[in-house]
């Protein structure tokens, strides 16, 4: 395992043209290496000759690969597969050929990092991923019964389709060369497409159109497909003011949500249904009060405080509460059916430590009685924000989770404040991509 393979660029530094399996790793050196299991990120473990771990894209479990090395840590190094010598039976014909082994590491069009298998079989490596960051990071036990239930659910569709057609929101980058396309994998370079499978057939057709017709400057061109089927655009160059984002219309169920186009909603066409669904079935009936002191927190336009509301009926008490001022006020109107929910400006943290200082006896009861729902950005919750929520004491917090290891950081620091999960699902938003989503829920541990 882990014999080198001395490039030109190698030898042309000196290096002897006989394998030295002493040999210490430079970039652009040319390795085989026995690939391990996944890794968070979408990469894929392997060990060198020399002992250095090696994280390497485009492979699979149990394949022997030929890979460029294309940066060296102190650590570890990564590479990017160049050739496949042993095959998994898992790999597939890349659903994107812009991102496939034909070009060269620099050049493959980054955002589906596994589309060299079956969603089912990505599905499979998320769940590794997931479980083994809920041992490392969130202490929890490999034979807890979460860990030994969990399965990442697909959305509907995604499986016939191979996990193509999904994106309704993509972005491309323009450069100065008059490129247009995507950026590489790993890299703010733009590259030369001719498809845009992932994408929305609307979107993937006026995209192209721009791809085909050349850049006007550096800058971005942001798609958005909303529920009424059509595909709209929004041109962005670097160093000019960009016309006004405007408002579209999505839809979860019975319900319209106002959102901006440079706002965020969830990028796959049933996510926000899904996503919806998750969490109004996460919520324990039992520990439910309506008309407690019930919070969205890191709400956006709303999603999730609908969910919540439409479980409590009208009387339901709620504020959902974010930073971005747009994003509020778009709250406020999807919200503005339930007389006693509110949308506030601000920062999460902030905002329940100021409750936390401010509520008086009956605000706290009722904070105690409250359920809240956490959807916190890619990075997690954190230590001030879990300290914060930990100290109101709500009955309940459901968790909506982008980040497998953020999440599971987030799972230890709230089961040291005396919190417990005690059910976790986990749903394939972005098939082709290492990307997953985790909805939990967290009880008090006295309860």
């Amino acid at each position: 395992m882990g014999t080198s393979v001395v490039s030109l660029a190698s030898a042309r530094r000196g290096y002897p043209g006989s394998v030295n399996e002493e040999q210490e790793l430079t970039v652009d050196d040319l390795v085989e290496l026995e690939i391990g299991d996944v890794a968070h990120g979408g990469i894929f473990v392997a060990r060198h000759s020399s002992g250095r771990v090696v994280f390497v894209s485009d492979a699979l479990p149990g394949e022997r690969v030929r890979a460029r090395i294309t940066e060296v840590r102190k650590r570890h190094a990564r590479a990017a597969t160049v050739e496949v010598l042993d095959a998994s039976t898992e790999r597939q014909e890349h659903v994107w050929p812009a991102a496939s082994l034909d070009r060269a590491p620099e050049d493959r069009a980054g955002g589906a990092e596994f589309g060299h298998l079956l969603p089912s079989f990505g599905r499979e490596l998320k769940r590794r991923v997931l479980a083994d960051a809920l041992f490392r990071f969130g202490g929890l036990d490999p034979e807890d019964r979460l860990i030994r239930e969990l399965e990442v659910d697909a959305l509907p569709g995604d499986d016939e389709s191979r996990g193509t057609g999904w994106r309704t929101r993509i972005t491309l980058h323009m450069d100065e060369a008059g490129r247009v396309g995507p950026f590489a994998a790993r890299s703010h370079r733009v590259v030369d497409v001719d498809s845009l499978p992932l994408a929305t057939p609307a979107i993937e057709q006026l995209a192209l159109e721009q791809v085909r017709a050349g850049g006007r400057g550096s800058g971005r061109i942001d798609f958005a497909a909303p529920a009424d089927g059509s595909a709209r655009m929004r041109v962005l160059l670097d160093g000019r003011e960009p016309r006004a984002a405007e408002t579209l219309v999505e839809r979860v169920h019975d319900h319209e949500f106002v959102v901006s186009e440079a706002g965020f909603w969830q990028v796959h066409r049933a996510a926000a249904t899904a996503l919806y669904d998750a969490v109004h079935d996460m919520v324990d009936p039992a520990r439910f009060d309506p008309e407690a002191g019930n919070l969205d927190l890191y709400g956006g336009v709303g999603l999730f405080g609908v969910a919540l509301a439409e479980l409590g009926g009208p009387v339901t008490n709620l504020t959902s509460v974010e930073a971005v001022d747009t994003a509020t006020e778009l709250a406020a109107r999807n919200l503005a059916d339930w007389q006693y929910a509110a949308a506030v400006t601000g920062r999460v943290d902030r905002f329940l430590r100021a409750l936390r200082d401010d509520a008086d006896g009956a605000e706290r009861a009722a904070l105690r009685r409250g359920t809240v729902v956490l959807d916190p950005p890619r990075s997690g919750a954190g230590r001030q924000t879990i300290e914060a929520l930990a100290e109101i004491q709500p009955a309940q917090i459901v968790y909506v989770a982008c980040d497998p290891v953020a999440l599971a950081r987030d799972v230890a620091l709230l089961r040291e404040r005396g919190y417990r999960p005690v059910r976790m699902r986990a749903l394939d938003l972005f098939p082709n991509t290492h990307h997953l989503e985790t909805v939990a829920l967290f009880t008090r541990d006295a309860e």
